[in-house]
């Protein structure tokens, strides 16, 4: 009998027990954490659950995941009308993105819960799902292994396993293949994600290379309606570059700023948009950017009847504005690359037909990376030196500039149908129900 599992089990419902109190007390004193605080301990007593069958979970970490089971969601949807779906996240930036993503077809948004055994009991007694569907790398043992004493069936869709992360995985294989091989299917995106996880124990047989349904986000080209709304709204002079540099990391809005010094020589109408990944960075960026003798402003302060935009730097404090700010882009930064941080989902400004400069760490998203940048839409630097140059050179040269997003958007395009073949893989799973 493998131990894994039971030594992950009792360790987990320790440490559970033992930050409980000060956790408790933390959300209440602070109110951090406090919305939703009986759902993370799997108790969803008071939330509206979905009614019928078949009754499919679709788990999503954060913002990226919730926009990957988005469509996956909706093809699913289209293939069986009939099916009851219920969303949850780890996060409550991710509950906002799914309420405004799924809220039209999913009839239920929850917290997810910690993988404490009794919490996911609870949960899974309360829902009662036909199919547990965790998106990309939300593999929680405590949880899958529940579902599979119930006989739920359990997928993983958009999978991904990155080189970085292999490391941490090996150190616990026991336990991942515990658990991985207990998965009725493994809808991976790359065959290198494939690769990674079948020799982490998955079942090869279980195992499908299906492609990056974040792809299938891409919409139609901007609406020049929005765009106009977006130029009056950041007071935009005719022909000022906007570099929009998202979702940047901890240690990363310095060189931006720094690189941005450099270009505002060159460009002195330039206008910098930074969107943290985490909103309790935006003071300290505001910090930052002062320190620099740059002008800064907060989004949500400016336009929509608040003061216009005066500065050369305005920092993001809203949520699910980020996509469509790509539609006024010059050149766009995917944060979370110039550190060690795995890199951020850049398909989206791709999408928009946007040239994208990135850091040599893209490593969770290494498959549409190297895709974008072997068709020379994606450019990456070792760092902020290079960063600068090439912000520089992609506004000096503006027709190729407009080739390499040109270049980008096709690449989306030709990508695109992901999103219908992670579904199909959960079809035939509830048809076999």
């Amino acid at each position: 009998m493998r131990l894994a599992l039971p030594v992950y089990r009792l360790l987990f419902t320790s440490a559970f027990f033992t930050a409980l109190p000060g956790w408790w007390a933390y959300s209440h004193l602070t109110g951090r954490h406090r919305n939703g605080f009986h759902q993370r301990l799997g108790d969803y007593g008071d939330a509206s659950l979905p009614a019928g069958r078949p009754r499919v979970w679709f788990h999503a970490a954060s913002v990226g995941e919730v926009n990957a089971a988005a469509v996956i969601a909706t093809a699913l949807q289209q293939s069986i009308p009939q099916a009851r779906l219920l969303v949850s996240t780890t996060t409550e930036h991710g509950q906002e993105a799914a309420r405004e993503r799924l809220g039209s077809i999913a009839d239920s948004v929850l917290l997810a819960p910690l993988d404490w055994p009794g919490g996911v009991s609870r949960a899974l007694d309360r829902v009662n799902p036909d199919l547990l569907v965790c998106v990309e790398t939300e593999i929680w043992p405590n949880w899958l292994a529940a579902a599979r004493r119930r006989g739920v069936r359990t997928a993983v869709v958009n999978g991904r396993i990155s080189a970085r992360s292999m490391g941490r995985y090996r150190r616990v294989r026991s336990l991942m293949t515990t658990v991985l091989e207990g998965i009725d299917a493994l809808s991976m995106i790359s065959a290198e994600d494939a690769t990674r996880i079948q020799a982490l124990g998955a079942r090869s047989e279980r195992i499908v290379v299906n492609g990056n349904a974040k792809f299938d986000l891409a919409g139609a080209p901007p609406d020049p309606s929005v765009v106009d709304v977006l130029k009056q709204r950041f007071n935009l002079a005719e022909n000022a570059p906007v570099i929009v540099a998202g979702s940047i990391r901890n240690g990363e809005a310095g060189p931006v700023l720094d690189a941005f010094q450099r270009l505002r020589r060159r460009f002195p109408h330039a206008l910098l948009v930074i969107a943290p990944r985490h909103l309790q960075r935006v003071a300290g960026i505001c910090t930052e950017t002062r320190q620099r003798a740059l002008t800064c402003q907060r989004r949500s302060r400016i336009g929509n009847g608040h003061e216009p935009r005066t500065a050369s730097v305005v920092v993001l404090d809203t949520i699910g504005e980020l996509r469509e700010l790509y539609s006024i882009a010059a050149v766009v930064f995917c944060g979370g690359s110039l550190v060690p941080r795995g890199g951020q989902n850049l398909i989206e400004a791709a999408a928009w037909g946007k040239p994208v400069v990135c850091g040599p760490h893209m490593d969770d998203f290494r498959a549409a990376t190297d895709l974008l940048a072997a068709a020379g839409a994606v450019f990456q630097v070792a760092d902020a030196q290079g960063l600068a140059a090439r912000l520089e050179d992609l506004l000096d040269r503006p027709e190729a500039a407009m080739r390499a997003g040109l270049a980008g958007r096709t690449v989306v395009e030709k990508n695109r149908g992901a999103a219908q073949r992670h579904a199909a893989v959960l079809v035939a799973l509830l048809e076999a129900v």
